[in-house]
């Protein structure tokens, strides 16, 4: 039914390692359900589908899972292949339900096909999550995974069907929304400081001016994962919109307005790999500036202050189209920012994400961030995307519709100035 896999030996050996820990009811179940032998991974993941008691395929699940943990990547390719290969629809079932829905169109007849066309891996996966390890393991088999598929593309199928569970399992309503600060335990704590991908951390110090009283910082949970936070923002509560990151980041306390008009958000970070693909940001944003609303009534603009991650690429890839031109790098972000698209969406990964959700291109800062990630990405331009609540819903319809950009007069003058040059 599948080929043999050739990891059997790593297998036997992280299993009987699995067997000493198991309480005598655990060793008893598991000899009933084996007897003393060893399994394959693939052979767990098939019996796993044909079980029915809670006990044990959370036994097997967590035997999986621990297999899986201690793969290297070779192994762990290897039973990726075999999941593609075994775990299809059953091809005679899927056929005969195709032509039921073929003559008789219909919603029981859709739904019927929409289950016959689903993987049998699907199933191995969801009895996975049952399991108390299952939802943070499935996430690293996940980020593994992605991982893979740049060499092994035939693996995608696999990736879309595990996307396509989180997506259903960490919708928005399961998501808990929690205020960090210094009181946060310090296992959270630690999670933030290594999770920051836009400004670095750096060790605890800077992580207390970051909590302080002029500041918030933001996390969506899930039930499934107690203390991993899933993505946080930080929030700056300033007199005037801030153009440069060490006047946010390296502000003394002692500056700090008692009635702030404007909320920045100068740092967005995604914690867990797994859940690429898994929007949550949108929502992030919105509903903290709801919660500032409501707690600072002076707040009247909500800002970003943002890198543009892909200035540089894009510079150099147009090169020779530019040489020619003496153009400031002020310009050239404000075009790449308003005309360079992926489809209707703009092309800076960033600018998709805060245009998307409907802000608007507000300011551009030169000189904003000179750290070397700043030079390297953005050339040192820092963003300000504004959210004003009420033009939000009219900024995306027009930017997903036409392609139309929310910005200022100034901003599209300055992208006007290399208009047919490119």
């Amino acid at each position: 039914m599948f080929r043999k896999s050739t990891h059997s030996d790593s297998q036997a050996k992280t299993g009987g390692g699995f067997m000493t820990k198991l309480s005598k009811s655990g060793r008893e179940l598991w000899a009933r359900q084996f007897g003393e032998k060893s399994v394959s991974s693939v052979a767990l993941s098939e019996k796993l589908l044909s079980l029915r008691g809670e006990a044990s395929s959370v036994l097997i699940a967590d035997e999986l899972m621990a297999r899986l943990s201690q793969m290297d990547d070779e192994a762990f390719l290897v039973y990726m292949q075999d999941l593609l290969e075994v775990f299809q629809p059953d091809p005679e079932h899927l056929k005969k339900i195709a032509e039921q829905y073929i003559a008789a169109p219909g919603p029981d007849t859709a739904y019927e096909l929409s289950k016959a066309s689903e993987a049998t891996r699907q199933g191995v996966f969801r009895m996975m999550s049952t399991s108390p390890r299952g939802p943070m393991a499935l996430l690293e088999i996940r980020k593994r995974l992605i991982g893979l598929l740049k060499a092994h593309p035939e693996l995608k199928p696999i990736d879309g069907g595990l996307l396509y569970l989180f997506r259903s399992w960490y919708s928005r309503g399961f998501l808990e929304l929690r205020r960090i600060d210094w009181t946060t335990p310090a296992n959270i704590l630690e999670k933030l400081i290594a999770y920051e991908a836009v400004h670095e951390i750096q060790g605890w110090p800077d992580l207390r001016r970051r909590l302080a009283d002029d500041r918030r910082c933001y996390a969506f949970f899930h039930p499934a994962l107690k203390d991993e936070p899933l993505i946080f923002v930080e929030v700056a509560l300033l007199s005037e919109m801030a153009s440069n990151i060490s006047d946010v980041i390296d502000q003394d306390i002692s500056e700090v307005s008692e009635d702030p008009n404007t909320a920045i958000f100068y740092s967005i970070s995604n914690c867990q790999p797994g859940l690429k693909g898994v929007s949550f940001g949108n929502f992030l944003i919105k509903q903290v500036v709801r919660k500032l609303q409501a707690d600072f009534p002076s707040l009247e603009t909500f800002a970003t202050l943002s890198p543009v991650p892909g200035f540089s690429k894009w510079i150099a890839q147009n090169d020779a189209a530019l040489h020619a031109h003496d153009l400031d790098d002020q310009a050239l972000c404000a075009h790449y920012l308003i005309h360079e698209k992926r489809g209707q969406m703009p092309l800076d990964p960033v600018a998709r994400f805060h245009l998307g959700n409907g802000a608007r291109l507000a300011r551009l800062n030169p000189g904003g961030d000179m750290s070397e990630r700043g030079m390297s990405q953005s050339r040192g331009i820092l963003v300000n995307y504004v959210y004003d609540m009420k033009e939000l819903e009219d900024n995306h319809e027009a930017l997903v519709n036409s392609g139309v950009v929310a910005t200022t007069p100034a901003i599209k003058k300055m992208a006007s100035k290399i208009d047919g040059q490119l």
